[in-house]
């Protein structure tokens, strides 16, 4: 008998209420130094409802920030700031997880310290632009890392991990999919190295397989997910071969044993062969981008065996109360596309819950008018 999508699942360290998660999603509501805000804390508690939350990016270190407005986790300020969010969730009856997340060459010198050169696995310059603090601007070349370097960036990655502890996260998600640092090191089309992080699917894959790894170790492997995205183009990313090099990825990773594997599934790229074979824990579905993700979609995910979870973005953003709209068959609210990226309350902790929206309604006259 397959699980309901309403009953509880345990993945690692992590029990959930149930198994709906919401998806990570950027939203540039953070200070201008990375911390997280009141109104942070109020929007991830109202979506508590989620089995697992996992909040948008955030970077280990001031270079691993892309974009403005985004949260850190490297300072103690931050990590004082996101208390309030945890403990917002966590007295709401939520699991929160943090997703750690280096932007790698999807940056800009303006939001990086001192204007640096954004840092990627080889100096190969991605296609369009991108928000800085000073507007909208063209992506430059990165700066490959040079191979004494990397350690210090899978440090940055446990650090992170540990502070990310300390501030009440319930455990973290790797950031590996989307275009950003890991993804840069698993694409073939970023990662031009000659050295073992480069040219094989297995070189390809041993930056992320060792940013988890020491993840792992530091807050141990029942706390760490992570996220991939396999095929996915986004960010200006290119994979010639991604069965070989998910596989690669997956057989690296089976034996940490983590908490669960979050993938974004196409439809043009079924790896689902792999996964089961490879993946001895919980796996998360995410339909992608927002489409696909109604209550008939996510569903059959369970039933087939392909998820133990599934994982909502859009929705999420403009139906705080979505598991228990799903769960009544309540109707549901339509996001706000030009306020995703904003940095008020509007279009962020505004949207009302189901039962806010029933006691707003109109009452209907005799006649079958509105009042």
């Amino acid at each position: 008998m397959s699980p309901d999508l309403f009953s509880p699942h345990v993945a690692g360290e992590l029990k959930l209420r149930n198994r709906v998660a919401m998806a990570p999603m950027t939203r540039y509501r953070a200070t201008a130094d990375g911390r997280a805000t009141e109104s942070m804390a109020e929007y991830y508690r109202q979506r508590s409802g989620a089995g697992l939350i996992i909040t948008e990016g955030t970077e280990p270190s001031p270079t691993g920030k892309g974009y403005p407005r985004t949260p850190g986790i490297y300072t103690d300020a931050q990590v004082q700031a996101w208390r309030r969010v945890t403990a917002a969730v966590h007295d709401a009856g939520g699991t929160i997880v943090c997703q750690v997340m280096h932007a790698g060459r999807m940056s800009h010198p303006f939001t990086q310290p001192g204007q640096a050169t954004p840092v990627a696995p080889s100096a190969v310059r991605p296609a369009g632009t991108i928000d800085t603090p000073d507007g909208e601007r063209p992506l430059v070349t990165p700066r490959a890392l040079e191979p004494e370097e990397i350690p210090a960036v899978i440090a940055d990655h446990a650090d992170a991990a540990e502070r990310a502890v300390a501030a009440g996260f319930d455990g973290i998600e790797l950031h590996a999919a989307n275009g950003y640092l890991l993804h840069q090191f698993l694409a073939d089309n970023a990662n031009l190295r000659a050295d073992s992080y480069g040219g094989s699917p297995a070189n390809r894959a041993r930056f992320v397989v060792e940013v988890a790894r020491a993840c792992a170790e530091r807050i141990g492997a029942g706390r760490v997910g992570i996220r991939i995205s396999p095929a996915g183009r986004f960010n200006d990313i290119a994979e010639s071969d991604p069965r070989q090099t998910y596989t690669a990825l997956l057989a690296g990773l089976a034996g940490l044993n983590l908490a669960y594997l979050h993938t974004v599934r196409r439809r043009s790229l079924n790896l689902d062969d792999v996964v089961t074979s490879l993946w001895p824990g919980t796996v998360i579905v995410n339909t992608g981008y927002g489409h696909g993700s109604e209550l008939d979609d996510v569903r059959p995910l369970l039933r087939e065996g392909v998820a133990d979870l599934v994982s909502v973005g859009r929705l999420f953003i403009s139906n705080p109360d979505l598991v228990h709209r799903w769960r009544s068959n309540a109707g549901r609210s339509e996001w706000d596309e030009s306020t995703f990226y904003t940095h008020g309350d509007a279009g962020y902790t505004d949207y009302p819950a189901a039962v806010a929206q029933l006691l707003e309604k109109p009452v209907l006259e005799e006649k079958g008018s509105i009042r």
